[in-house]
């Protein structure tokens, strides 16, 4: 019996040619509204089970989708800020991914604020050397006066500044956040609203909160965003996430 030999060519793309394949391909996905439906229903679904729970860096948890992660450090890949504010610690995941993500291209400081920090977890975070060296941990509220005039203290008058809002996801207290923390970020550089997803799902019975449809950080972002010409919403990232908690959520700063 013969062995039949078929030659099989591949094509190849130049990196130009791939960037441009995905975009077009992401701009598709973003526009398949049967798509982006199904895959709200497996989020919301999924939710009732804590998925967004389930990740972990250097050993604590971060309370993000794995792509909306992926989704940070390209920005921070690409931008190269010198600090990343992060309002909302939770378990400090995110803060150690970050600092990971500076340890190796450059920057200056990971600053993470919170109401409540245990000792417990502050010794985890300072556990990892070098990366650790790099996080500065605040605690208080984000809205304080204290709080805002110890950050620019660090940051000084740098504007390579990123800002990672994602504690209160209420309406008023996210839209103060806007309005605190936007003037931090200089033209380039990013302010992520996180949890903007609240806004398209059901209020979650299984996790009661005071937010929900109508009071969100999505109802807070788009009053801020019409008075405030100065962000844009980065369609090139959202385009290419199916599962994220942060719809409209990327801001990159496109005025001084």
């Amino acid at each position: 019996m013969k062995r039949e030999t078929r030659s099989i060519k591949k094509r190849i793309y130049t990196r130009d040619q791939f960037e441009n394949m995905r975009v077009l391909f992401a701009e598709k996905m973003a526009h398949d509204t049967a798509l982006q439906k199904n895959a709200l229903k497996v989020l919301v679904k999924a939710d009732q089970y804590n998925w967004i729970h389930q990740t972990n860096w250097f050993g604590e948890p971060i309370l993000q989708f794995p792509q909306d992660m992926f989704a940070v450090q390209e920005i921070i890949y690409n931008t190269r800020p010198d600090y990343i504010v992060e309002i909302g610690v939770a378990w400090g995941g995110s803060l150690l991914f970050y600092s990971t993500i500076m340890e190796a291209i450059g920057g200056k400081k990971i600053i993470g604020v919170d109401i409540f920090i245990p000792e417990d977890l502050r010794k985890r975070i300072f556990s990892h050397g070098a990366i650790s060296k790099r996080i500065t941990l605040i605690t208080g509220s984000s809205l304080e006066e204290t709080t805002v005039k110890r950050i620019r203290s660090i940051i000084g008058k740098s504007k390579k500044v990123m800002v990672v809002l994602d504690s209160n996801h209420t309406h008023e207290h996210v839209l103060r956040e806007l309005k605190l923390y936007s003037p931090l970020v200089g033209k380039g550089y990013y302010l992520v609203c996180g949890d903007t997803i609240i806004e398209d799902i059901p209020v979650q019975k299984h996790r009661p909160r005071p937010w929900g449809p109508g009071n969100n950080p999505k109802t807070a972002l788009r009053e801020f965003c019409a008075g405030n010409k100065n962000f844009k919403i980065d369609k090139h990232i959202e385009n290419k996430l199916l599962f994220t908690c942060n719809p409209e959520g990327y801001l990159v700063r496109s005025k001084k």
